[in-house]
């Protein structure tokens, strides 16, 4: 596990576009394919927001960490806004690491709670934060219409920190 650097950009975004397909969350977001060299990082998606996992000198996973809000007194909370496996290195427990990983990051920081939003199709997804610990704490009911169906938002979370 390591923080990401600017240099990873082009190994981030091949790891996306294999990672993402419209069939695995939202169809717009994935066709739209921006002319030349691949990008992921972005203002609003700088490197120091991402903790990779990599194997050898190769990326094979990452979990994007960030802010829910730009409000003080949401300062607490950190939301995962994303994570990502390699297929080919898919079961081999590189998502709990990162969890973990980021987990501990936070923990160390002073951040009380984080928290995430996964799709309700996305069944992998759900077990794995269940088993870390991860509660439901809403639902968005048909939040989304992807292929032709509604789609609901769960909104989950752990507390990292608990009060004495």
């Amino acid at each position: 596990m390591r923080p990401a650097r600017l240099a990873d950009n082009t190994a981030l975004a091949e790891l996306d576009a294999a990672a993402w397909t419209p069939e695995s969350g939202f169809p717009s977001v994935m066709s739209r394919a921006a002319p030349g060299p691949p990008t992921f990082f972005t203002a609003d998606s700088p490197p120091d927001a991402h903790l990779l996992a990599v194997l050898g000198r190769r990326v094979v996973g990452y979990i994007r960490l960030k802010v829910p809000t730009h409000l003080p007194e949401n300062a607490h909370v950190i939301q995962i806004q994303g994570l990502a496996v390699d297929p080919g290195h898919r079961r081999r427990g590189i998502a709990t690491a990162l969890i973990t990983a980021a987990e501990q990051l936070l923990r160390d920081r002073g951040t009380r709670k984080l928290s995430l939003r996964a799709l309700s199709t996305n069944h992998e997804a759900i077990a794995l934060y269940e088993r870390l610990g991860f509660i439901s704490e809403g639902v968005l009911r048909e939040e989304f219409f992807i292929n032709g169906s509604y789609v609901d938002d769960l909104l989950m979370a752990k507390y990292l920190i608990h009060e004495a």
